[in-house]
């Protein structure tokens, strides 16, 4: 992984998404677009008291560390920061913080998508969610996730997955 260029952080404590946001505004200062994803926990209308992640350390980052340079390989990217939480967190709580720079708006764009798709079906993370009447039961990637994963592969016809970019 080209620590130059992808950055990926595993907290078990909060993050601010707005300082993460900056740092990477700046670490990109001459990039032409950048994109940011933040994801919250869902509180699901009061239905969810927490989340909890699980990872194995190491293995959790270098997996990560392989999608990111997916993302590298597939578009002209100056840089990529990923920071995720893990632990117990309560509804609207950043849970992923994902951002792209890149000389143009479109393969910045695409690959924050990338990246999430990515992250929601393959990095390995075990959610387990607490029901606010105190049940309890563990969170598997949704079809929808594999839908939208699936968009990516090499034969796959999707509106901007199959577009070339110059350097």
């Amino acid at each position: 992984m080209d620590a130059e260029k992808v950055s990926i952080r595993i907290s078990w404590t909060p993050f601010d998404p707005e300082a993460e946001a900056a740092h990477f505004r700046r670490r990109c200062a001459r990039a032409g677009a950048i994109a940011t994803f933040l994801g919250q926990v869902r509180g699901e209308n009061g239905a969810v008291a927490s989340l909890a992640l699980e990872h194995y350390p190491g293995l959790t980052e270098a997996e990560i560390g392989r999608i990111a340079e997916q993302a590298c390989a597939r578009w002209p990217l100056e840089a990529v920061a990923i920071a995720h939480r893990v632990g117990v967190m309560a509804p609207g709580e950043p849970i992923v913080f994902v951002a792209a720079a890149a000389a143009h708006r479109r393969p910045a764009f695409e690959a924050v998508d990338f990246l999430m798709d990515y992250l929601k079906s393959e990095a390995p993370f075990w959610k387990k969610e607490t029901g606010a009447d105190g049940s309890a039961r563990w969170i598997e990637p949704r079809a929808e996730d594999s839908r939208d994963k699936a968009r990516w592969a090499p034969d796959a016809s999707s509106q901007g997955a199959q577009r070339a970019w110059r350097k």
